[in-house]
């Protein structure tokens, strides 16, 4: 059912603490497959990370947007869900997401799903994630809080732009404030 994207800036640790999160939605069959995409260049790790949890390994030269953008081509799945490395879902998220994915299904209203903004328990704290957390208030949700999205809609919106810079939060801006909604499923997200 949902295809799952994450540009994994090469940090093993972080990327293992996301798919930890979602093995339960692959136990319950919500997941239907996971794509890892990694710079050229990289250790290696996170390969072997991709082997070990029975995800699609992608290695790309370019732009963020058009690693993703190809990590989305190898997907499956109707929908569509963009994690950054090291961000973690609340353990209800399967639950929220499937009714999300239902009643977006039945009202027929093209629509996408962000996840609740939480700092991690480990992130520093300070001056700076203060600000950050000002700026959040402010400007609204960040593209490292998590996407969901029909697969149909993203292509209608154009996907990410190739090569463009900011591209997930431009595909923010298209999507609108009226065309999302934000789940009560947290995300920690790091630092």
């Amino acid at each position: 059912m949902i295809s799952i994207v994450i540009p994994t800036q090469g940090n093993e640790a972080e990327t293992v603490a996301t798919l930890a999160a979602l093995v339960p939605g692959s136990a319950a069959g919500m997941v239907r497959d996971v794509v890892l995409v990694e710079r050229a260049g990289g250790s290696g790790n996170i390969e072997r990370v991709a082997d070990v949890a029975g995800c699609r390994f992608l290695t790309f030269e370019g732009s963020r947007a058009d690693a993703i953008a190809a990590g989305v081509k190898l997907t499956r799945g109707s929908w569509l869900m963009f994690l950054h490395a090291g961000a973690v879902l609340e353990s209800g998220w399967i639950d929220e997401t499937s009714q999300f994915i239902e009643s977006v299904g039945i009202s027929g209203r093209r629509r996408a799903g962000i996840f609740r903004y939480a700092r991690s328990p480990y992130a520093e704290g300070g001056i700076g994630q203060a600000m950050r957390q000002i700026t959040r208030a402010v400007t609204g949700p960040s593209a490292n809080q998590g996407l969901l999205i029909a697969r149909d809609h993203y292509d209608r919106l154009g996907g990410y732009a190739a090569g463009a810079r900011s591209a997930e939060s431009k595909l923010l801006s298209k999507i609108g404030p009226s065309g999302r909604a934000i789940l009560r499923t947290r995300i920690f997200v790091p630092a």
